[in-house]
This record gives C-alpha cells, sequence and structure tokens, in this order.
C-alpha cells in the first residue's frame, strides 16, 4: 500500500514524463495557493502547468495568482460546466465541491487527487468517486505512518483504531452551533484546559465539523484492510472502517499548534501515532501538513517522484 493510497480502480498514469502535464487545481485557497508554491521546481521547469477554477476569477486575482492560470466555474449549478481537461484534477475546495465535481471527473477517465477525504464518509459519495475508470488519489492530510497501519489491516490485525484531534477553539466554531456554544468556545481560555466537544465516528463527525475532521476519514481508508468476501470492494471495506473508528475532537486554548493522536491495536500489536501540525496562516481550520501531503501526491500520481 502506497502513502497516498490509490484505490484499486483504472489504469496507472502515464509514465511520458517528457511532455508538460496539466493539473487543474479545483478551489484556490488556503490549499491550492500553498500546492501551487509547493509545485514551484516542476512550474519553473515546465514539467507541470497549473490552472484553477475558481467561482470569482476578480477576487483571485486581487490575493495574488502565484502566476496560475486562474478560470471561472462558468455554470455554478453544472457539474462540469467550466472544468476544463487535464491530466489530472487536485480537489482542495472542500467537502460538498469534492462530492459535486468529483464522480464526473473520474466518470471521464481523468484521474483526481482528494484533499477533501471527509467527502468518502458518505457511502454513496465514496462509491461514484471510486467508480472509474479515472483513478482517485487519497492525500494523507495532516498525519503520516499510514503505510504501517494500512499493513496490519490488511493482515486483519486491527481490532480497534482511535484518533484524539486537539485544536485551538477559534477553528472549531461552526455556523450551526448555538450562539451559547459558539460563545462557550470563543470562551476558553489556555487555563480551562482541554474539553471535549465531540466523540463518534468519522461520518459523524465529518457532518458536524467538516473543516476539521477530514484527516479521521483518511484514518478509517487507511485502515480498510483487503477484501475477505465477494462484494468486498473499497467503498464496503471503508464503510465498515468507518464503523470502527473511533473521533475524539478536543478543544484547548493552550494549544498552538494541532495535535492528532492515532492508537490502534489487535494481532498485529499496538500503534501510537501522533503529529503536531502548524495551521495554515489562511485559514486556521486548515493545516499546513495537508498541502504538503496533497502536494507529494501530486507528484506520485504524474509519477513526478517526491
Amino acid at each position: 500500500m502506497t502513502p497516498h493510497f490509490p484505490a484499486r480502480t483504472g489504469a496507472p498514469a502515464s509514465t511520458d514524463d517528457a511532455r508538460p502535464r496539466s493539473v487543474l487545481l479545483l478551489g484556490f485557497g488556503a490549499v491550492g495557493r500553498a500546492v501551487a508554491a509547493g509545485l514551484a521546481p516542476e512550474r519553473e521547469s515546465d514539467r507541470v502547468r497549473l490552472t484553477a477554477a475558481v467561482r470569482d476569477v476578480a477576487v483571485h486575482r486581487a490575493r495574488g495568482d502565484l502566476g496560475v492560470r486562474l478560470v471561472p466555474l462558468a455554470d455554478p449549478e453544472g457539474p462540469t460546466v467550466g472544468l476544463p481537461a487535464a491530466d489530472l484534477v487536485v480537489e482542495c475546495a472542500g467537502i460538498v465541491p469534492a462530492r459535486r465535481f468529483g464522480p464526473a471527473v473520474v466518470a471521464r477517465g481523468t484521474d483526481l487527487v482528494l484533499s477533501s477525504v471527509g467527502a468518502l464518509a458518505r457511502r454513496e459519495a465514496a462509491e461514484a468517486l471510486l467508480a472509474g475508470p479515472g483513478r482517485l488519489h487519497v492525500s494523507n492530510g495532516a498525519i503520516g505512518g499510514f503505510d504501517v497501519l494500512g499493513a496490519a489491516a490488511e493482515a486483519d490485525g486491527l481490532d480497534e483504531v482511535r484518533i484524539r484531534s486537539v485544536k485551538h477553539p477559534r477553528g472549531l466554531v461552526r455556523p450551526w452551533m448555538s450562539a451559547a456554544e459558539a460563545a462557550r468556545l470563543k470562551g476558553l481560555r489556555p487555563a480551562d484546559g482541554p474539553v471535549v466537544v465531540l466523540e463518534g465516528d468519522p461520518a459523524e463527525a465529518v457532518e458536524r465539523f467538516p473543516a476539521n475532521v477530514n484527516v479521521a476519514v483518511a484514518l478509517a481508508w487507511a485502515t480498510r484492510g483487503r477484501p475477505a468476501r465477494p462484494g468486498d470492494d473499497d467503498a464496503a471495506l471503508l464503510a465498515r472502517s468507518l464503523e470502527r473508528v473511533r473521533v475524539e475532537l478536543v478543544a484547548d486554548a493552550a494549544a498552538e499548534w494541532t495535535r492528532h493522536e492515532v492508537t490502534a491495536a489487535g494481532p498485529a500489536g499496538r500503534i501510537e501515532l501522533a503529529v503536531a501540525s502548524a495551521p495554515s496562516p489562511d485559514n486556521p481550520r486548515t493545516s499546513q501538513l495537508t498541502a504538503l501531503s496533497v502536494t507529494r501526491t501530486i507528484r506520485r500520481a504524474l509519477r513526478l517522484g517526491g
């Protein structure tokens, strides 16, 4: 199992590295802009040419396009209009756009890098994104060590998988919260200590905190294991893995960085992983490691090394 966990569908990417590769970024926010900067070596050598599809070209130009060609999503209601052809499409716009545009991308045979892994938390979305013929490349996001977890899961060596994510409360306030709930989070001080805001499974966590817990779904994807009975495809394996993984989301005003603590145990042994990641300066809900993971996944999907 490779670190970016490509789905077991579709044909491999071309190995012809001579021509420039066209990469379409779906979205150009904190992740997209960091990816554009991270791919500077490939762009400067003309191995990669970037285009970003955005809702409002003028707004993004005002922020600075970083040398990326910006194109509008001409029809906000259409699933494919406004998405030019590309060798690779990279979703970095959020769960809703991933579910809306991603299936059409893979259906036309184009490979897709998924940044908002929480999109896979709904079974119907996972099936559509994994249907091919384009390949789906699922980025690790803000945590690593998934190779050893995947190996243990493929050997049926894990009985339990847990993730505890600790974040600063300012990145956890959501529109659905009552005024009192939002005020409680905003009013937390370092002396108050950590406060649990959610305990459950990744699907529930994604519905309530879609910008914060993509890593929990990525963990479920990584530990889905291998087919053990007829009808076991990646979507079915993921659905069962989503039921097994337990999530705890914690607000801590003393947390300067986001911390993810993974514990997995079973016949294969006990695995404990911890990663602390700095928030993106453009979006406190997004880890800087997310863009690094997406950039590496792009290089691997295009067979550019990395």
